[in-house]
């Protein structure tokens, strides 16, 4: 028998918890490396390395039993997987993929670049004003790092000189570097997720999702868009992979303007929340396809396996109760899927699992979610 694949992923949170459960249901080694013990994927596997890719001798000994390697999430620094990739290892998404997209002001640039619709940007320069800003992007306009943000983090919604000064303090403390957009009045905000091989390109159904103190917290799938809107979405999001040489699994957030054209937010080169309800909702879970990808494997189907899904997070809350309490409380609905990620410690908004129902009455399956989830505090 031939010596068993191992897969090494950068990160051991929820989305790399999830992709090795895909993986060992494939036969697949998983390796984790993570800064610290017993994360929600190293819980799962033998191969669990405490450190990180700043510590040359430490990565070394991580890749040299791995077949390939992929991330969580878009934050590893790219000449770090550059040097991966310079010890003869595969890395998904790849060094120059990741390169363009981990820093917000050089993504835009490159979705510009190949025509692919965007809010109006400008790199934020030191001692540029509120004013001058205004001038080009209008006066309202949302204030980013470049590179480190997420779920929020990292982001300010900017309408006058003194939120701009606070911003600019704030955010520098997170990434020196940043960049402003103009802000966009939107009546939905959609997301697609693009899984990518050297042979084959499949799309998920365009989703809806609605944020909660700007952390993703309902998903609904599909979104309840003409069949021509989620079309040109599609078609935006496969652009968008290809714009930056992107080989693996994308989640593509876009938002839906008030004359019905669309323009691309943000690129995640990995799974993405807005995929979680693939996992009970479609016949190849985005996670399966994560490691199918990435393993230059025939993908599965996108399909759903009913007309709707809806997925919500279950984010950290104030006075969390006995998990033993979220089991009976969610369990009691037959069709609720509950996913719960394992995490050492809750604080709220932390993203601590979610749920899932799948149906044929989305207006049922939505109340019944938001009721269930009502209850749960983690």
């Amino acid at each position: 028998m031939d010596k068993k694949i191992c897969i090494g992923i950068l990160g051991g949170g929820q989305l790399a918890k999830m992709s090795t459960l895909a993986a060992i249901r494939l036969g697949f080694d998983i390796a984790i490396m993570d800064k610290e013990m017993h994360s929600p994927a190293g819980q799962l596997t033998h191969n669990e390395s405490i450190g990180w890719v700043d510590d040359e001798l430490h990565i070394r000994s991580f890749v040299h039993h791995c077949t390939v390697i992929t991330l969580e999430n878009e934050f590893v620094d790219h000449h770090k997987l550059k040097f991966i990739e310079s010890l003869g290892k595969k890395v998904f998404p790849s060094s120059i993929t990741i390169g363009l997209i981990q820093d917000k002001l050089l993504q835009k640039q490159t979705l510009k670049k190949n025509k692919i619709p965007v809010a109006k940007f400008v790199e934020v320069k030191e001692q540029q004003t509120f004013e001058q800003i205004a001038k080009i992007l209008g006066p309202t306009f949302v204030l980013k790092s470049r590179k480190m943000g997420y779920d929020g983090y990292g982001n300010a919604l900017i309408s006058n000189e003194k939120e701009y000064k606070d911003a600019v303090k704030h955010l520098s403390d997170r990434h020196i570097n940043l960049m402003a957009e103009s802000f966009v009045d939107f009546t939905m905000e959609l997301a697609v997720m693009v899984v990518r091989t050297k042979k084959e390109t499949k799309v998920y159904p365009v989703v809806q999702t609605i944020q909660k103190n700007h952390i993703c917290h309902t998903v609904i799938a599909p979104a309840q868009i003409s069949k021509k809107i989620s079309a040109l979405a599609e078609k935006i999001a496969v652009k968008s992979v290809n714009a930056v040489k992107g080989f693996g699994i994308f989640g593509v957030e876009m938002f839906l303007a008030n004359d019905n054209s669309i323009m691309v937010n943000e690129m995640a080169p990995r799974p993405h929340n807005s995929g979680h309800y693939t996992i009970d909702a479609c016949v190849t879970s985005q996670f399966e396809n994560h490691i199918r990808s990435i393993m230059e494997l025939p993908l599965g189907s996108t399909e759903m396996v009913r007309p709707y899904a809806v997925m919500i997070n279950l984010l950290g809350k104030s006075h969390p109760q006995k998990m033993i309490d979220t089991y009976r409380t969610t369990l009691k609905d037959p069709n609720i899927r509950l996913h719960i990620y394992g995490k050492n410690g809750s604080r709220v908004g932390r993203k601590m699992g979610h749920i899932t129902i799948v149906g044929d009455n989305l207006k049922k399956i939505l109340k019944d979610a938001n009721e269930i989830e009502k209850k749960i505090n983690l």
